[in-house]
C-alpha cells in the first residue's frame, strides 16, 4: 500500500478542484467582471497546474480516475495502487465540494454541477465528454513518456482548451472526481452518469489509441513500461 501516494492524490485533487470550484463563485459575485468563459477554463487549468507542482512529484499527479485507468492499461501503475488512487481522487473531489459548501451554501455547490447545456442532449454530452477525455489522455500519455520536462505545462494547457471547447455544452468535466463531489453535495445526481461513463470510456479509448500508435517504442528505447514517468491530471 502506497499511503504517501494516495495522500498526495487526495490533497492534489482537493487543491485542484477547491481552486476551480471556488473560482466559479466569482462569476456571480462580480458579474460581468468575471466572464464564465475566462474564469472557468483558466481556474481549472491553473488549479491543475498548482496541484501538479505541489503533489505530482509524489504520486505522479493523476488527480483523475480516467487518467489512472489509462495508466493502468498502459502498465504504468499496479491494479491495487490504481484502486487506491481512484478512492483518494473521489474523496478529494468530494472534499472540495464540501469546502465550497462551508464557504458559501448548497446552491453555490449546485451551480458547479456538470450537466448538458445549450440544447445538448445527454447523448451529445456523453459523446463530447468521451471524445475530449480520449484526446486529453493521448496528450497525457504522450507528454509524460516523450516530453516529461514539458508535461506539467502541456497537460494543464490542454485542459484549458478542453474547457473552452466544452463548458457551454457538457460542462467540460473529463474527470469523474470533478463531477461526483458537486453532484452529491449539490443534491442533483440526474446527469452524473454521463460524467462517470464518458470520461472512463474516453480514458480507455485514449490509452488504446496511444498504445496502438506507439507499440514497440518503449522496447526499442529500452524502457520498461513501469519505469515510464508518472502522469499529471
Amino acid at each position: 500500500m502506497n499511503t504517501r501516494a494516495y495522500l498526495a492524490e487526495f490533497l492534489g485533487t482537493f487543491l485542484f478542484f477547491a481552486l476551480g470550484l471556488t473560482a466559479v463563485q466569482t462569476i456571480g459575485a462580480v458579474g460581468d467582471g468575471a466572464p464564465l468563459m475566462v474564469v472557468v477554463p483558466f481556474a481549472f487549468g491553473f488549479g491543475l497546474l498548482a496541484a501538479i507542482f505541489a503533489f505530482g512529484h509524489i504520486s505522479g499527479g493523476h488527480f483523475n480516475p480516467a487518467v489512472t485507468v489509462a495508466m493502468l492499461l498502459d502498465r504504468r501503475i499496479e491494479a491495487v495502487d490504481a484502486a487506491g488512487y481512484i478512492v483518494a481522487q473521489v474523496l478529494g473531489g468530494l472534499g472540495s465540494a464540501l469546502f465550497v459548501l462551508v464557504l458559501f451554501d448548497q446552491a453555490s455547490v449546485a451551480g458547479t454541477i456538470t450537466a448538458p447545456g445549450n440544447g445538448f442532449t445527454d447523448l451529445q454530452a456523453l459523446i463530447l465528454e468521451t471524445s475530449l477525455t480520449a484526446i486529453f489522455l493521448i496528450v497525457i500519455l504522450a507528454a509524460t513518456r516523450h516530453a516529461s520536462a514539458l508535461a506539467a505545462l502541456a497537460i494543464p494547457l490542454t485542459l484549458v482548451v478542453i474547457h473552452f471547447a466544452a463548458v457551454p455544452f457538457s460542462g467540460a468535466s473529463v474527470n469523474p472526481a470533478r463531477s461526483i463531489g458537486p453532484a452529491l453535495v449539490g443534491g442533483d445526481l440526474g446527469a452524473l452518469w454521463i460524467y462517470l461513463v464518458g470520461p472512463i470510456l474516453g480514458g480507455v479509448i485514449g490509452a488504446l489509441i496511444y498504445r496502438a500508435l506507439s507499440a514497440g517504442e518503449a522496447e526499442r528505447a529500452g524502457i520498461e513500461p513501469r519505469e515510464a514517468p508518472g502522469s499529471a491530471t
